[in-house]
């Protein structure tokens, strides 16, 4: 056997062996490194077999039949080379090609603005995103099963770096027109409404734009996470829920609304402003002094105030009939401490006078009771809310030095206490200064009336007693 002879038979041996490796590894794949090493081993057995038999049957033929099989061989490879070089010139030629196209391309993409358009829809697709997913027009137009979420194409549409397709394209524009309609209508649909519970029910829901969502009456927030409207835990004033009401069985015309276009700020903000007695709770124990104070005033007010309208009443009956006085009304008990000596009255006028005056003096207390706790009320009232003040602030700084930052999240109890205690001092001072002047008004007026009566009663004694 020649060198040539043995060469080409170890060719054609080489070239089906790993031929046949790759098709029991492609159809067997190894599960370890373990078993791909018995693969390797296995093909390489069945290539030594293989060249053992080749062999034998070389050197069991003839003569001519070695020298055809040596022919066919040759020929064989001659055309494998012959075709190895077809493809190599094909495959140069190719990469022209593949090159001169995308220079093409680069151009014709310049020409129309390619680049920037998809750039441009990327961005426009990013920006959109973060709208819509803080948008309780979400609410309304959940996923189909099987399909994906607006926010979730959107995003991916914008983070992708490949050719947009005509489908993502087309998509894009049908999401913001949408949400552009979508924004100039009152629209009524059904979806899952979570309640103050925690619990998931369907109910119908009006929705005004992109501001303001309502379901039985009752506001609704957007919850961004989950998708999905929520009922307020806190719901707004009276006049607010009544346009809600009146919104919600309305079926045609115009009806008022409201309308928060801050998409839900406003709304957040409202429904977070602490009630009465929050803000009472937030004045610790010096708002509660200033409360007891308030009140107390308030109905010593009230109490002196019934006294005073009942007195008035009373005396100006007795003006209309001077000559029966009664004990129950100040007037009457001065007309009646009125008992000089007929006889003697011009001499005893200094002690008539002195009488007369002892009575009136007697009423003042009486007509003047509480007035005195009321100008204590008012002084106290903005002293008091100086003190709390003055420990709100303590707290304030306190919560500076021990957190070392000034936050204003952990200034705003101190400060809030600091501020609810001013005024709370004066909440209460200011009207109980109003309701001093009033009882003062009153019981001066009384005191003059006494005053004048008395006056005359003793001038008229005086001068009846001159001309007798």
């Amino acid at each position: 056997m020649t060198r040539i002879t043995k060469a080409l038979l170890l060719t054609l041996a080489a070239g089906a062996v790993p031929a046949a490796a790759q098709q029991v590894a492609a159809t067997n794949p190894p599960a370890s490194m373990g078993a791909l090493l018995d693969q390797v081993e296995a093909a390489a057995r069945r290539q030594e077999t293989l060249f053992e038999e080749r062999v034998a049957e070389f050197n069991a033929a003839s003569a001519d039949e070695q020298e055809a099989m040596l022919e066919a061989v040759q020929a064989r490879v001659a055309e494998l080379a012959e075709r190895s070089d077809e493809l190599s010139m094909q495959y140069s030629e190719n990469e022209i090609r593949i090159s001169d196209l995308n220079d093409e391309l680069i151009q014709k993409s310049r020409e129309l603005g390619v680049a920037e358009l998809f750039g441009v829809s990327r961005q426009v697709a990013g920006d959109a995103a973060s709208q819509f997913e803080q948008s309780l027009i979400s609410a309304q137009f959940p996923p189909a099963d099987g399909e994906q979420g607006r926010i979730e194409f959107l995003r991916a549409f914008a983070a992708s770096r490949a050719a947009p397709t005509a489908d993502e394209l087309e998509r894009l524009w049908f999401e913001l027109h949408r949400e552009l309609t979508a924004q100039a209508e009152v629209a009524k649909f059904t979806t899952n409404v979570v309640q103050p519970g925690g619990e998931a029910v369907e109910a119908e829901v009006i929705r005004v734009g992109p501001f303001t969502a309502t379901s039985d009456g009752k506001f609704l927030g957007y919850l961004p996470r989950l998708r999905t409207l929520s009922v307020l835990p806190r719901q707004l004033p009276r006049e607010f829920m009544e346009a809600a009401e009146a919104l919600g069985k309305a079926t045609s015309g115009y009806v008022p609304a409201v309308v928060d276009y801050t998409r839900g700020v406003l709304l957040g903000l409202y429904v977070e402003r602490p009630t009465w007695a929050e803000r009472i709770e937030l004045g610790e124990a010096v708002g509660y002094v200033i409360i007891a104070v308030g009140i107390a005033g308030a109905l010593a007010f009230v109490v002196q105030l019934v006294q005073l309208i009942l007195v008035r009443i009373r005396v100006s009956r007795q003006l209309r009939d001077l000559d029966r006085p009664t004990a129950n009304n100040p007037l009457g008990r001065v007309l009646l401490a009125f008992k000089g000596d007929p006889s003697r009255i011009e001499e005893d006028a200094d002690v008539a006078e002195l009488r007369i005056s002892e009575a009136v003096l007697r009423e003042v207390p009486k007509l003047e009771r509480f007035q005195a706790f009321l100008r204590l009320a008012v002084a106290a009232g903005p002293l008091l809310g100086l003190i709390g003040t003055v420990v709100g602030m303590i707290y304030t700084f306190q919560s500076i030095t021990e957190s070392g930052s000034s936050d204003p999240r952990l200034m705003a109890s101190g400060i809030g206490q600091a501020m609810i205690a001013t005024v709370l001092g004066l909440g209460v001072a200011i009207p109980l200064l109003f309701a001093n002047a009033l009882l003062n008004a009153l019981s001066r007026s009384v005191v003059q009336i006494l005053d004048e009566q008395s006056a005359g009663m003793l001038a008229e004694s005086i001068e009846r007693k001159r001309h007798a």
